[in-house]
């Protein structure tokens, strides 16, 4: 029976709020650190077990300030007992030699992005020593990377990390699909980075992100190819329809718990989402 615990369960994240100003869209996106310690306490409650976190300036653009980001572990490890918290090391608005410095507060992951691709409006630069730099950085700290797939060359850098020592051969890969000039949201894509993936990283586990209305397919995409996770969250998509948007993370987890048990599988606990991904 759909959602019965002999279900297969699905590690279910949310990403609470990006690094694009965007609080005047959507109040419900968190923004302060008490924002996004609250805004993930109730995703938390409605079933997500990993929190992918950004952190703002006063100003609301994006901060690499390493004790905001030290701030919002304390609170989440303190009201949302066991779920896995992972730092962002994204670059948009960052300078990238400050991109690492949350690390040193070892969170359970962090992001790795590990080639450039096109943005809307920016080149996201990640030049292969900076992509050493960081995955260094995570194995000192103990930090277990999310290998961010925007292109499928990306895939050949996360397998020189493995082959480097910096990553084991079990890495998490996560598909982001939509983001415009860059990879599409097309089903027939997935299943071409899912072929190489298992080709030439057989032990990885996987999800897949949908940007913006892409959010909903492309979970349903992965979920029917089996994904050991799913991500929703405000910082991909802030609406529901055309004329409604989210009122918060949370109602956006419920929506996807919802897909997850019509997918005949249920939402996995903290324990056993960090079996899942590796974690102690």
């Amino acid at each position: 029976m759909a959602g019965s615990r002999s279900a297969t369960p699905v590690v279910l994240a949310v990403a609470i709020t990006g690094s694009v100003p965007r609080k005047a869209d959507n109040p419900a996106v968190p923004v302060t650190v008490a924002e996004q310690i609250e805004s993930t306490h109730q995703a938390f409650e409605a079933g997500a077990t990993l929190a992918h976190i950004h952190v703002r300036n006063h100003d609301e653009s994006p901060s690499s300030d390493p004790e905001k980001f030290a701030a919002v572990q304390e609170g989440l490890r303190k009201h949302c007992s066991g779920m896995i918290v992972q730092f962002s090391t994204g670059g948009r608005g960052r300078d990238p030699a400050a991109r690492g410095l949350s690390l040193k507060h070892r969170p359970d992951m962090a992001s790795l992005s590990t080639g450039s691709v096109n943005f809307p409006t920016i080149v996201y630069e990640n030049p292969a020593s900076l992509v050493t730099d960081l995955a260094s950085q995570m194995k000192q700290h103990g930090v277990r990377p999310e290998i961010e797939i925007f292109d499928l060359s990306h895939l050949h850098g996360a397998k020189r990390l493995v082959e480097a020592g910096l990553i084991d051969a079990r890495p998490h890969v996560q598909f982001v699909m939509g983001v415009q000039n860059a990879m599409p949201a097309e089903e027939h894509l997935l299943d071409i980075l899912l072929t190489e993936t298992r080709r030439i990283l057989p032990e990885a586990t996987w999800t897949a992100a949908g940007i913006g209305r892409n959010q909903a397919v492309v979970m349903e995409w992965a979920l029917a190819r089996g994904a050991d996770a799913v991500r929703t969250g405000l910082e991909d998509n802030i609406r529901l329809t055309k004329d409604r948007l989210a009122a918060s993370n949370a109602e956006l987890v419920g929506l996807a718990a919802d897909k997850v048990r019509s997918h005949g599988r249920r939402v996995a606990t903290p324990a056993e989402a960090r079996a899942a991904l590796g974690l102690a």
